[in-house]
């Protein structure tokens, strides 16, 4: 069964990237893939139960919310607390990733990212 994974970022541009470094994976049915402009949407339709994930990739730095205070969220609810989370960010700062690690962030990725850098560590994270 394919592993769902998530991102959650303003920019088209990042998501279209994202997407096309992971198609062979989506493609071959190892991941199913879904992306969300809007975070606010996102933690609704997981507060809702509507949407799910095996893994969450989330820009810091969006209009909406936070990607730190969507994950702060995700992470409070019992339902997720235990699901990975990756911050795929142009922020560098320790404070920042220090802020993510407290929160329970899996992992920290600086844009702009290199393809084999994000599917290593998608198939790391999932398993796959």
């Amino acid at each position: 069964m394919a592993k769902k994974v998530i991102i959650v970022d303003d920019s088209r541009a990042v998501v279209a990237t994202a997407e096309l470094a992971l198609e062979e994976l989506i493609n071959s049915g190892v991941i199913e893939f879904k992306s969300y402009l809007n975070p606010m949407e996102l933690l609704g339709a997981l507060q809702s139960g509507a949407e799910n994930f095996d893994l969450l990739i989330s820009d810091v730095n969006m209009p909406q919310l936070n990607g730190l205070d969507l994950a702060r969220s995700i992470k409070g609810d019992d339902r997720y607390k235990n699901k990975p989370i990756i911050i795929l960010t142009t922020e560098s700062s320790n404070d920042l990733k220090m802020a993510g690690k407290e929160i329970g962030v899996t992992g920290w990725m600086v844009k702009p990212f290199s393809d084999e850098k994000l599917v290593k560590s998608l198939k790391m994270i999932l398993g796959v």
